[in-house]
C-alpha cells in the first residue's frame, strides 16, 4: 500500500492527483501545515519536516515532481509516462524538473514574504519581483499550450500534473488573473479533469476525518 503524507493543497497535491489519475489504492495521512512546527513526530519519518513524503514499500521519496515520474513509470508506462525511446522524452523530463525548480520556486518566495513571515520580516518588493519572475517563466508553458492541449507527447502526462500544481499555487496567490489566454484555457482543462476534482475532494474529506484544518495551506496565515 502506498502511503502519502500530505498537507491540504501543498506540493503533495501533485502525487495525490497522480494517484487519483492512476486509480491506485493508497493511504492518505494528513498533516497540519507546516508539519515541522505542528507535527513534530513527523520529523522521525522525514527529517526535513516537509511534505510530501511518499512511502511505497522500501521506497521513500520527498520530491513531488519525482513522485509524479515514479508513479507514472511504475504504473502507467504507456500513458502518463513518456518512455526513453519516445521523441518527447527530453521535453517530458524538462517539464518535470521545470515544474518545481523554475515555476513553483519563485511562488514559494512570494508566499513567504507576503504571508508567512512575521510583519517585521515581510518583503513586498521581494514578493513582487518573484511574482514577475514566475509570470515571465510561464511563457514556456504559454508557447507549449498554444501548439497543443498538453505540454508534450501529444497526450496528458505526469508533466501536466507537475506543472498543473504551479497553476494551482498561482490561483492561491492571485496570479492566475495574469495568465495568458492559452495558459488560462489550459488551466481550465486541467481543473475539469475528474481526477483533479477527486483529489481536491479527497484531501478535504481526509483532513476533516483526521481533524486537520481543511484550509488550503497557501491560504493559511501563520
Amino acid at each position: 500500500m502506498i502511503v502519502l503524507h500530505h498537507c491540504v493543497s501543498a506540493r503533495s497535491l501533485r502525487p495525490l492527483w497522480m494517484l487519483e489519475e492512476l486509480g491506485l489504492p493508497y493511504e492518505l495521512r494528513m498533516l497540519p501545515f507546516p508539519p515541522r512546527v505542528h507535527a513534530r513526530p513527523y520529523l522521525d519519518l522525514n527529517p526535513l519536516g516537509t511534505v510530501p513524503l511518499l512511502e511505497d514499500g522500501a521506497t521513500r521519496m520527498t520530491e513531488s515532481a519525482a513522485m509524479c515520474q515514479y508513479l507514472a513509470a511504475r504504473h502507467s508506462p504507456d500513458g502518463l509516462d513518456v518512455q526513453a525511446d519516445e521523441p518527447a522524452f527530453g521535453a517530458y523530463l524538462n517539464w518535470l524538473h521545470m515544474s518545481d525548480a523554475t515555476l513553483t520556486f519563485p511562488q514559494t518566495l512570494v508566499l513567504r514574504y507576503t504571508h508567512f513571515e512575521p510583519p517585521e520580516r515581510l518583503q513586498p518588493q521581494v514578493a513582487a519581483d518573484y511574482a514577475r519572475w514566475f509570470l515571465a517563466r510561464l511563457r514556456a508553458v504559454d508557447v507549449a499550450v498554444q501548439k497543443d492541449e498538453h505540454l508534450c507527447a501529444g497526450r496528458f502526462t505526469a508533466a501536466d500534473v507537475a506543472v498543473g500544481y504551479a497553476l494551482v499555487l498561482a490561483r492561491h496567490l492571485g496570479l492566475d488573473a495574469q495568465f495568458p489566454p492559452a495558459v488560462a484555457a489550459y488551466w481550465q482543462r486541467l481543473q475539469a479533469r475528474p481526477a483533479f476534482q477527486r483529489a481536491l475532494r479527497v484531501e478535504r474529506e481526509a483532513a476533516l476525518d483526521q481533524q486537520v484544518d481543511p484550509t488550503p495551506s497557501p491560504d493559511l496565515r501563520l
